[in-house]
């Protein structure tokens, strides 16, 4: 029976999951742990597939272990979390050729490649694709110069550990590579901070109106004098009394009247 798992390389423990998968198979738990943390210890810090072949007779076990990733093995060799989200402008590690000998070998059973310079130039192309560089480059350019064999002595003698002065010339190669980088980002980040500013500015501005906010203010103001200019100044109430109409007027005539008759 075929029983497959993912576990912390060198670092599986006994849990509620592995017991439910082994218990029914009367295999001993603890000796399946012992040597499955052997067989991955190279991949401590790592999620590792494996799968166990028990026969369920003798309750005999064979271990078969598969090799993390090769994104995941590189990333683990630089302490990264994650590649590039722009490879194209943003590199996030520089290692040696030796480096990626190492992720071969450990790659090599599993790959197709059985060839040590096939293997190379696979874990080559896995660096371009997360935005490792190798010995100072472009990953891509390595699988060049690998095909046209500069690194046949490296490969062939399968060197998988650079000499500290190597490792100390690439990180500060990178360190410096990083600064550019992150200077470049930081002022890109700063043009488009401005820019909106900006243009918030320019919104907010007070007592500025355009065009067609003054055009609506007109139309507004506009009935207002039409209903003014409607209402003529004879309509008042003093416009409507005439003189002869008052009190006084209409006493003063009557003595007059009757002074006529009497002649």
């Amino acid at each position: 029976m075929i029983i497959k798992l993912l576990i912390e390389g060198g670092d599986m423990k006994p849990g509620p999951a592995i017991a439910q998968q082994l218990g029914p198979l009367g295999v001993n738990i603890g000796k399946v742990i012992s040597k499955v943390n052997e067989s991955t210890r190279s991949f401590k810090g790592m999620k590792v597939p494996v799968e166990l072949d028990i026969n369920e007779k003798t309750k005999d076990f064979i271990i078969k272990t598969f090799s993390p990733p090769t994104a995941e093995l590189l990333k683990n060799e630089l302490k990264l979390e994650k590649g590039s989200a722009k490879i194209s402008e943003v590199k996030v590690g520089n290692i040696a050729i030796e480096d990626v000998i190492k992720v071969a070998q450990i790659k090599k059973g599993n790959m197709l490649e059985k060839d040590m310079k096939a293997a190379v130039k696979s874990v080559l192309g896995t660096c371009a694709s997360v935005g490792i560089m190798v010995e100072n480059k472009n990953a891509n350019e390595l699988i060049s110069e690998v095909n046209e064999g500069k690194y046949n002595k490296e490969i062939s003698a399968e060197k998988n550990e650079p000499t500290s002065e190597k490792r100390a010339a690439l990180n500060k190669y990178f360190n410096d590579l990083k600064s550019a980088q992150e200077a470049k980002a930081a002022a890109a980040a700063a043009a488009a901070q401005a820019t909106e500013a900006a243009k918030t500015e320019a919104e907010a501005k007070p007592g500025e109106k355009t065009p067609a906010t003054a055009a609506k203010t007109a139309t507004a103001k506009a009935p207002a004098k039409a209903d003014a200019a409607k209402t003529p100044a004879a309509k008042t109430p003093a416009a409507k009394t005439p003189a002869a109409k008052a009190p006084a007027a209409k006493a003063a005539a009557k003595p007059a009247a009757k002074a006529e008759k009497k002649k």
